[in-house]
């Protein structure tokens, strides 16, 4: 009865997070049409909701859609970076977020180098996100072809890339305007409508991709040596997982900064571990708990007036401690199913 309870629990919670997600991607695609009247009145609805909840909340923020426009960015980070970080956390690849959020700074500082020299009006975060998976290619290159051990080309490609990063940007000091701070430490003013569709179209295609692959995926992330026994292409499974997570590193990176951006990727997925059996539960309730980290570290932010990414990451350790007094046992032995 507690093991149904539970799943029913779990079930609710993920057609929750999916119906948010509907919703914000909603919002996103409305905020594109805006110009066209019935896109505009549908608009429009979302901003009378937002003036309904800071009336009732006594805030002044839900009003305004650059706040909107974070939250759904927030929404969809919530559900892709524990997707992919669930196969990375179990493949002991969880550094490889933290190396890829580098190598996307290093992609924001050519940005605003070109932009500043060329007058280039273009995003940032394309910038960045063609940079990441250059870099996702990189490491996965140096694994291939080296004989050192799996985490020197990860070490390499952060330090690297974060001095490559600090190179250009203090190179280009005085040519431009922008705050490097809030791509360091995530900024909700970060997010551009541009931003958010980006993020919106990314985290479909994560989705999708990972729905696709799922078994594959499962296999290699299990037993490697199987998979290649098997004629399953290791290579290139494993640089599509790279690469994805340089897509999600690039899109969280808006909320949550390159320094910080490599927790929703782990401790949401370290949560679940400890009171999942499975890796299909471990993947749901990593979910779910990337979620409720998110919603939780906005409100606190927005609250106390707090730095979002701080705030999302504070939450999601507080729920990882809370699922380790809730576990009842010390290790937690993942079936495959």
């Amino acid at each position: 009865m507690r093991r149904n309870t539970k799943r029913r629990i779990e079930l609710v919670g993920i057609g929750l997070t999916g119906l948010l997600a509907a919703l914000m991607l909603a919002f996103l695609v409305l905020d594109y049409l805006r110009a066209y009247p019935y896109a505009s009145a549908l608009y429009e609805q979302f901003r009378l909701a937002g003036l309904m909840l800071d009336s009732a909340l006594g805030t002044n923020v839900f009003y305004h859609p650059y706040l909107w426009r974070s939250m759904a960015t927030g929404v969809l980070v919530g559900i892709v970076a524990p997707l992919v970080g669930t196969y990375l956390v179990h493949r002991e690849m969880a550094l490889i977020g933290e190396t890829l959020a580098h190598t996307a700074f290093a992609g924001v500082a050519i940005g605003l180098l070109f932009s500043s020299t060329t007058g280039w009006g273009g995003s940032l975060l394309l910038s960045a996100l063609v940079v990441g998976i250059l870099g996702a290619l990189g490491v996965q290159w140096l694994a291939e072809r080296t004989d050192t051990y799996g985490d020197v080309p990860i070490a390499i490609m952060l330090t690297g890339s974060f001095a490559v990063g600090t190179l250009i940007i203090s190179y280009g000091r005085g040519l431009t305007g922008i705050n490097i701070r809030g791509f360091l430490f995530g900024n909700l003013a970060v997010v551009t409508p541009a931003g958010a569709r980006m993020m919106a179209v990314l985290s479909v295609l994560v989705v999708a991709v990972v729905l696709a692959t799922y078994k594959q995926l499962l296999f290699i992330t299990f037993d490697e040596q199987a998979a290649r026994v098997a004629r399953l292409d290791v290579t290139w499974y494993n640089t599509l997982l790279i690469v994805m997570t340089a897509v999600v590193v690039v899109g969280a990176m808006q909320i949550l900064g390159v320094i910080l951006v490599a927790a929703m990727l782990v401790v949401p997925v370290a949560a679940a571990t400890q009171v999942a059996g499975s890796f299909r539960e471990t993947l749901f309730l990593s979910i779910l708990f990337g979620q409720l980290s998110i919603v939780g570290g906005f409100a606190f932010a927005i609250s106390q007036s707090l730095p979002t990414g701080g705030s999302i990451v504070v939450v999601a350790i507080g729920l990882y401690l809370l699922a380790i007094l809730a576990s009842n046992r010390a290790t937690t032995a993942i079936s495959t199913h």
